[in-house]
């Protein structure tokens, strides 16, 4: 990195441009994950597409490798070397009601949509957390806790603003088709994405939340579960977690020190029928909390009620075939309230329905053929983060072997750490022709993504 790059970025970029020597330094590219630390040569927080443009520019002419941090949630690598640039600056989300869409700027999280949405009695479909950011999640495809319903994330997305290696453009379904194709599911590797012009749905309320069982519930509810979500309609999408629960005074009374078992649901329709489909779940066990009714389709985050604040994190996912009685014995078996094992989380994620039909047009994401999502969260402690916690998966999963998707997504890849996890985020068609659109549009390869790391120069 020379001074003279860096010289230029300052006189041509209007957000901040730091190196290591410069307070704010490391502030700026800090994410939601505690544990990774990024030391690029230099950071820029960009305040608008035309900062998005310059950096790009400075950064082909050099021959320097920008990557892209927006909150941080699916970074788990860190990025060492070239430029970061930081989305946090861009935030700004407009709702046309008439279209029943979103405008979304680069640095959003799901939280504005939502209160964006609301008064318009129109919803996004998003993840799980409403603190996550919008673009980098949607790029990766999305799966929420209505996308039985409604699809994957990515579904929704209706045309996005990228700045690529030769400038800034739009990806729709009418200009730069296969981009806004590859945009849909395909992460990386691309250009920045500036903003994103997103469908919503008209959704005011839920029959949704959680309840919980105490360990000696987890293996007839976990069965009964796994049995039921057989037979569920679309309408209903559902989701189970082992939590071994740490005794901190900020985890509920009853909960707190214990592992106990979550099923999540989240039932779009009549609250009377969706209390009844779920009625099978209360009837398996006793539950410790019973937090299911209805709720304003606004609070769709109490349901998983994942963290918000920024904390160390490790996690391991992938998708799960078709479960049966011998994967409920075997998941007990390793993951069941016997075990002792350093996670504080191990879920298990219905899918099907909406999810396994692409879109009209077709997208690149990964993961339709997938039954389920299955994600290891590990304790949040770094210590045990580069040995023990993969080491303690991979046993884990060896015993689930049978029941592994081929196919995963890279939202739950975990920055392809594992070998192969790269390749297997996507069928092997749409993977090729991922990588024919990264080199139309990114040649030189200034925006490193997967095992693309070096920059090639032009």
């Amino acid at each position: 990195m020379t001074e003279d790059l860096i010289t230029r970025l300052r006189g041509d970029v209007a957000g901040p441009v730091l190196t290591s020597a410069d307070e704010g330094y490391a502030e700026e590219l800090s994410g939601f994950n505690l544990a990774v630390t990024h030391t690029p040569d230099v950071v820029v927080g960009l305040t608008s597409e035309a900062d998005a443009v310059a950096v790009v520019r400075a950064a082909a002419a050099t021959g320097t490798p920008v990557r892209v941090l927006a909150t941080g949630h699916g970074i788990p690598i860190p990025i060492q070397g070239g430029i970061v640039v930081t989305t946090t600056r861009m935030t700004g989300v407009t709702v046309d009601a008439e279209t029943k869409t979103a405008h979304i700027n680069a640095g959003s999280r799901w939280a504005e949509v939502i209160a964006a949405a609301a008064p318009h009695g129109l919803a996004p479909i998003t993840g799980a957390s409403d603190a996550v950011g919008c673009i980098g999640y949607t790029l990766g495809g999305g799966l929420g806790p209505l996308a039985r319903t409604y699809g994957f994330s990515s579904d929704w997305a209706r045309s996005f603003r990228v700045v690529t290696a030769t400038g800034a453009v739009t990806a729709s379904p009418t200009e730069n088709e296969d981009l806004f194709w590859a945009l849909r599911g395909g992460k990386g590797g691309f250009g920045i994405v500036t903003a994103m012009d997103f469908g919503l749905v008209e959704l005011s309320t839920l029959y949704a939340g959680s309840v919980f069982f105490d360990a000696e519930h987890i293996a007839p509810v976990f069965s009964t579960w796994a049995e039921w979500t057989k037979t569920l309609p679309e309408e209903a999408n559902s989701s189970v977690v082992v939590l071994r629960l740490p005794p901190l005074e900020f985890i509920p009374a009853p909960l707190r020190g214990k592992t106990v078992l979550s099923v999540r649901f989240a039932y779009v329709g009549d609250a009377a029928a969706g209390k009844r489909l779920f009625q099978p779940i209360r009837d398996a066990g006793t539950p410790l909390i019973d937090a299911v009714g209805e709720l304003p389709a606004a609070n769709i985050a109490q349901i998983h009620n994942d963290p918000k604040d920024p904390t160390p994190s490790w996690d391991r996912g992938l998708l799960l075939d078709e479960l049966d009685a011998d994967f409920v014995a075997a998941f007990l078996d390793v993951a069941g309230p016997d075990q002792q094992l350093p996670f504080i989380a191990v879920e298990v994620r219905h899918l099907g329905g909406a999810t396994e039909r692409d879109v009209p047009e077709g997208s690149a994401v990964g993961g339709r053929s997938g039954a389920c999502t299955m994600t290891l969260i590990g304790v949040p402690d770094p210590s045990l983060f580069e040995k023990v916690l993969p080491a303690t998966a991979d046993a884990v999963l060896g015993k689930l072997a049978p029941w592994i998707c081929a196919e995963t997504n890279p939202n739950f890849a975990g920055g392809f750490a594992v070998p192969g996890s790269y390749e297997a985020s996507w069928p092997a068609d749409t993977f090729a022709r991922l990588a024919e659109v990264r080199a139309a549009y990114d040649p030189d390869t200034l925006f490193p993504f997967g095992p693309r790391q070096e920059y090639s120069g032009s």
